[in-house]
C-alpha cells in the first residue's frame, strides 16, 4: 500500500453513504483519514474499519449546521495529523418531498443551512488550514439536482445549485494559492438517505433507476473513486469543475 502520510484527509459526513466510501477508499490508498460525522457511532465504526485494514484513521464529531463544530474538526485534524491536505464534504439533507408552495420557511432554511451554509463553513476553515500548509484540495459532494430539476425538490435543487456557485467562486479565489476546489455530482446512489426516501415503494425505486440510461443506481464506491482522483495529484490541473457521476442521467 502506497503511503501518503504527509497528506491527511478530512471527510465530513464520513460515517455513512458516499462519505464512508470516500473514507475507506482514501484510507486504503494510504492517506491518514479524519472521519467526521454527526453520528458519532458511525464515525467510530468507519475509522475502526480503516484501522483494522491497515490504514490510519481517527474520528470526530461534526454538525455542519454548527460553525463551531466545523472549526473544531479541522483543528483536530491539524492537531492529530499535523496538517490538512485534502477534504471531502459529503454531509447533506434530502428534500422534504413537497411542491414549493407547501414548503415551510423552517424546512427551506434547514435544507439551505446544511447543504449550502454548511459547505460555506467547511470551505472557510478547510481553506484556512490549507493556506497554512501550502495548499490542498477540497471536493464537495453536490448533486445532479444542481443542474436539472425534479418534482417536489425545489429547495434541494436550489441548495445544490448554490453549491456549484460556491465551487466556482472559491476555486478562482484560491487558484494561485495551490488550493483546488471541485465537486462531484452523483446521480441516484444507493445510500441510507436514498433508501429512506423511497422506503418500501418499489415503483418509485424502479422509476428513479429508470431515469438513468444505465437503468440502475450508483454505488457509493463509484462516486468515491471520482473523489479520490480529484483529491490526488493526478488532478493537479483541475479546479472549479463539477463532475456528474450519474449513469448518464444529465446526458439525456
Amino acid at each position: 500500500m502506497k503511503k501518503h502520510d504527509e497528506k491527511p484527509i478530512l471527510v465530513v459526513g464520513g460515517g455513512s453513504g458516499i462519505g464512508q466510501a470516500v473514507s475507506i477508499l482514501m484510507g486504503a490508498a494510504g492517506y491518514p483519514v479524519m472521519v467526521g460525522d454527526i453520528n458519532k457511532e458511525s464515525a467510530q465504526i468507519t475509522a475502526k474499519q480503516i484501522n483494522d485494514a491497515g490504514g490510519k484513521a481517527l474520528w470526530g464529531y461534526v454538525n455542519i449546521a454548527e460553525e463551531a463544530t466545523v472549526k473544531a474538526i479541522v483543528e483536530k485534524c491539524e492537531d492529530k495529523f499535523g496538517s490538512l491536505a485534502g477534504a471531502c464534504n459529503a454531509a447533506a439533507v434530502s428534500q422534504v418531498g413537497k411542491p414549493l408552495h407547501e414548503i415551510t420557511t423552517e424546512e427551506w432554511d434547514r435544507c439551505h443551512t446544511v447543504n449550502l451554509k454548511g459547505l460555506f463553513f467547511c470551505t472557510k476553515y478547510q481553506v484556512q488550514a490549507m493556506l497554512k500548509s501550502g495548499g490542498g484540495a477540497i471536493v464537495h459532494i453536490a448533486s445532479t439536482a444542481g443542474l436539472i430539476g425534479f418534482a417536489n425538490g425545489a429547495e434541494y435543487c436550489a441548495s445544490k445549485a448554490g453549491v456549484l456557485g460556491l465551487i466556482r467562486g472559491t476555486a478562482i479565489d484560491y487558484a494561485e494559492k495551490n488550493i483546488r476546489i471541485n465537486g462531484v455530482l452523483p446521480g441516484a446512489t444507493l445510500t441510507p438517505m436514498l433508501e429512506k426516501a423511497f422506503g418500501q415503494d418499489k415503483k418509485l425505486e424502479q422509476a428513479l433507476a429508470a431515469v438513468h440510461p444505465m437503468n440502475r443506481f450508483g454505488k457509493p464506491v463509484e462516486i468515491a473513486s471520482c473523489v479520490k482522483w480529484l483529491l490526488s495529484d493526478e488532478a493537479s490541473f483541475v479546479t472549479g469543475a463539477a463532475y456528474p457521476v450519474d449513469g448518464g442521467h444529465t446526458a439525456i
